[in-house]
């Protein structure tokens, strides 16, 4: 006789005691596992390629995670009692919930409650002041905490997706606070949000902003040379920048760090499920291309939406169960508000960036042209500083691993404990944070992990060591921020990350 299935360990959604007392919902729970057990066992025995068995798990999950039964009234024993509890108040709640999500055309539940949260108040509150702006970027310069800062300034890069102040959500959490405690003297892009009248902006339009902003950094702190991390999609496009760069012979960077970045999409994960043909890769793909057809834009909330079906049980349902069936309202907490503070793409751009993933052309040299150079990043010959993130569900830190075979200087390796964002606001004092180092000689991740070392604490500190080692001398730091030519025109946050 078979043993029933039972939950996996960690799953809360039959945490409930009626699961296992109540005859009826412990029948009603033992059947969904075992339907759950035998479609995800069929995907596992079925006799395809890993690309293609990765979308039919991703298939699989959607499906089954929608066929839970605590997903509805009558089969959810713990909203069924917070109802009878409440004399039906929950329940109005949970259809009050449901009502102001459908009139703001959210395509998934609310995951944060953000009225807590004022950007400039208390978020995205380190001194500093915007000193460049076009019609593309604003770039910030944060004001000196120590009485002198490294001659070699750092420009951040950040993501052209979302908002840039994740790097600076509260003093103690905050990586811009943390890097100009260390010295450096610290500037960050803040991306414009788009709007129809930017449809047509592409990627040669965010490198040439890109490029002006670095001029207007080295012209503000008096540097020949620049230092650059660049983070998410922000890496992609200051690769592809430094590919541009290294055609035309220009010196101007001197270290490139790289967090969470895919540069070589050959490696599975989310981009790839979502651009590659079949399952979810063509109706993710096709309802971007749909929606810059129609619209010029792409709203980030849809690509949110579409990055949270990819976690439905953690991202969806949970919500949906949290929020409409319980009637409660969803929790305040500063990353997920963040989150949820969505910016748009210009429909140039996405297919763009479509093109580019689907034929992993930024590996490939000359598969892009960029501003009229083609983008080889083996000619890329800087030093580089590439952070991995152990538990990354958009970019698999193999895929990280990657961008050091790609550039063709001296690179280094970092594996960090934590998920995609969750190793950005990484401050030191976690007594669970963790890193792993290692020689970058391995062809592979896997081979590099063997031989990686564990180390207590965060890679913050790791990466302060390797980008002091090469951003000169120390240097009075400044009494005010920008330059004669370069003015502060408002305070830190600045416009553009306000802008909706």
């Amino acid at each position: 006789m078979s043993r029933p299935a039972t939950p996996a360990r960690g799953d809360l959604r039959f945490a409930d005691p009626a699961w296992q007392e109540n005859p009826f919902y412990r029948r009603l729970g033992r059947a969904y596992l075992a339907m759950e057990k035998a479609v995800t066992g069929a995907v596992e025995r079925a006799d395809l390629d890993e690309p293609a068995k990765e979308k039919a798990r991703l298939a699989a999950a959607v499906l089954v995670s929608a066929l839970a039964p605590v997903n509805t009234l009558p089969g959810n024993p713990a909203a069924l009692k917070r109802a009878f509890d409440t004399g039906g108040l929950s329940l109005a709640r949970g259809a009050r919930n449901l009502l102001t999500d459908v009139r703001a055309g959210r395509l998934t539940p609310r995951p944060v409650d953000t009225r807590p949260f004022t950007l400039g108040e208390n978020l995205g509150v380190t001194p500093g002041a915007v000193v460049f702006r076009n019609e593309v970027v604003e770039i910030i310069e944060y004001a000196p905490s120590t009485p002198e800062v490294r001659a070699v300034p750092l420009l951040i890069v950040w993501s052209l997706i979302n908002r840039y102040y994740v790097l600076d959500l509260a003093p103690g959490r905050s990586f811009i606070e943390y890097a100009v405690s260390r010295g450096f003297r610290v500037f960050v892009t803040s991306w414009r949000n788009p709007g129809r009248g930017q449809s047509g902006w592409d990627l040669d339009t965010y490198a040439a902003a890109l490029l002006a902003a670095m001029d207007a950094v080295a012209e503000i702190s008096g540097s020949e040379q620049i230092g650059t991390m660049g983070l998410c999609a922000g890496g992609q496009l200051l690769a592809a920048t430094l590919g541009h760069l290294a055609a035309r012979d220009d010196h101007r960077v001197a270290y490139a760090c790289f967090g969470v970045s895919q540069l070589d999409l050959s490696v599975p994960g989310v981009t790839g499920l979502m651009t590659a043909p079949g399952l979810s890769g063509t109706a993710l793909s096709g309802l971007a291309r749909l929606a810059t057809g129609a619209a010029g834009m792409v709203d980030g909330a849809g690509i949110a939406a579409g990055f949270a079906w990819l976690r439905p049980d953690e991202l969806v349902w949970n919500h949906w169960v949290n929020n409409y069936l319980m009637g409660q309202d969803p929790p305040a907490f500063d990353i997920l508000a963040w989150n949820d503070d969505s910016t748009r793409l210009p429909g140039a751009l996405v297919r763009q960036l479509l093109g580019i993933a689907e034929g992993n052309l930024l590996a490939a040299p000359g598969g892009v042209t960029l501003l009229g150079t083609p983008v080889d990043l083996a000619a890329v010959k800087v030093p580089g500083y590439v952070v991995g993130a152990e538990t990354d569900h958009l970019v698999p830190w193999a895929a990280s691993y990657q961008t050091i075979r790609l550039l063709g200087g001296e690179n280094t390796f970092v594996l960090s404990g934590g998920g995609h964002i969750q190793h950005l606001v990484n401050p030191p004092g976690n007594p669970k944070a963790r890193y792993r180092t290692g020689p970058v000689t391995s062809a592979s991740a896997d081979e590099w992990l063997v031989g990686a070392t564990t180390h207590p604490g965060t890679w913050w500190d790791h990466w302060t060591q390797w980008v002091h080692a090469r951003s000169g001398p120390l240097r009075p730091a400044p009494a005010t921020a920008g330059s004669e030519r370069h003015r502060p025109l408002e305070p830190a946050p600045g416009r553009y990350a306000k802008e909706k």
